[in-house]
């Protein structure tokens, strides 16, 4: 019986790998799989300094699938590859009415903050070390060629119908052309031509291909259903200077800096009930756009993982339940107020916030399963 698990588990990865269009493997597996380690290798490291033996390093929830052995620690893989944890030896800090034998609990408060911490410090510190390594590399080309680049055709849209497909690059639509016009003008051209076959010109693995898309009519506006991005194509680039570095480190502090405004103003307009389904993306949504970022080059494919990483940082960072943040403002209050909360409260509040999160995780999976259909 212990192998229908691992069973199941090979099943679900297959099916992603193989079944779903526009899905591959090592792409998602690197991306999703790497940021994790590194989430918790955050409070891995955290709690080594604490000087408190970790029992359990697990990449995933529930049954363990295979590991190995480090000094104290279970290093292994589990069967729903949701997340991952660290297990303190004897003790989970998020089950407060557990036996604490080496005296977590006891431990000062800035010393707890560093463990809940480690994993948004970590995720915010690959976030800075990839933008950096890109932004340097950018520093160094001397030419470039600059292009829209579609990344993403909505199954089932006319985009989709008429050929279009992901790694186009645009080079033209009707009487405009790219890149001299501004994005805004060609859809305004496309919501303007309901109905209407519109030319596309585009460049496919190193091929000019000339041919109609007819926008549909939607709203009241011509829609086609496909996303672009504007991609610079380096074509010549010098040696590395020391100041690349620099001006890589400034590069990923200021995209940094604007995609957490992105992030957070997205998360108020979720909150508010004023975002968009498609802005909303699940595991399924994530393997999905991994894998054509691995597609489409390694500078997309780490610009990705940044973005990801940063986003995981923040979003553990919220003040809820189950997440770091949410431990760390139970921590907080307790501080605060002089006095700690009861372990029965602690345990209703961890338990509510781990079935709003199971809840929301489950509404998106069904949201990406949707999509796939459409």
């Amino acid at each position: 019986m212990k192998r229908l698990p691992l069973f199941l588990s090979i099943a679900l990865v297959s099916v992603v790998a193989l079944k779903w269009p526009g899905v591959g493997f090592w792409g998602p597996v690197v991306m999703l799989g790497g940021l994790i380690f590194l989430h918790e290798g955050g409070h891995f490291l955290a709690a080594k300094y604490m000087g408190m033996p970790v029992e359990v390093f697990s990449l995933g929830f529930g049954s363990r699938l295979f590991g190995f052995k480090w000094r104290e620690t279970d290093v292994r893989l589990s069967i729903l590859p949701l997340g991952g944890y660290v297990k303190l030896a004897g003790f989970n800090p998020e089950a407060p009415g557990a036996d604490d034998p080496y005296g977590f609990l006891q431990q000062p408060y800035g010393k707890r903050m560093l463990f809940y911490s480690g994993g948004i410090l970590a995720n915010l510190a690959t976030t800075l070390i990839l933008f950096t390594c890109i932004g340097a590399d950018q520093a160094r080309v001397t030419k470039v060629q600059e292009s829209w680049t579609v990344i993403e055709v909505v199954p089932g849209s006319a985009a989709e119908q008429g050929g279009l497909k992901v790694g186009d690059e645009l080079r033209g639509i009707g009487d405009l052309s790219f890149p001299a016009v501004e994005w805004e003008t060609a859809v305004a051209y496309i919501q303007a031509h309901p109905g209407q076959p519109v030319p596309f010109r585009i460049t496919r693995e190193g091929s000019p291909l000339e041919f109609p898309l007819t926008p549909r009519l939607d709203g009241g506006k011509g829609r086609l259903g496909f996303m672009p991005a504007p991609l610079s194509t380096p074509l010549e680039r010098r040696a590395y200077r020391p100041g690349d570095f620099l001006a890589g480190g400034r590069y990923a502090v200021s995209t940094s800096w604007r995609m957490s405004g992105q992030v957070l103003g997205f998360l108020k307009r979720l909150i508010s009930f004023q975002a968009k389904s498609s802005e909303v993306a699940g595991p399924i949504g994530i393997i999905r756009q991994g894998s054509r970022a691995a597609k489409t080059g390694w500078d997309v494919f780490l610009f990705m993982c940044g973005a990801i990483s940063l986003q995981l940082g923040l979003i553990n960072a919220l003040p809820i339940p189950a997440l770091d943040g949410g431990h760390m403002a139970l921590l907080t209050y307790e501080k605060l107020r002089r006095r700690d909360l009861t372990i029965e409260l602690k345990e209703k509040i961890l338990t509510g916030g781990f079935l709003l999160l199971a809840s929301l995780m489950a509404l998106v999976i069904v949201m990406d399963l949707l999509k796939l259909r459409k």
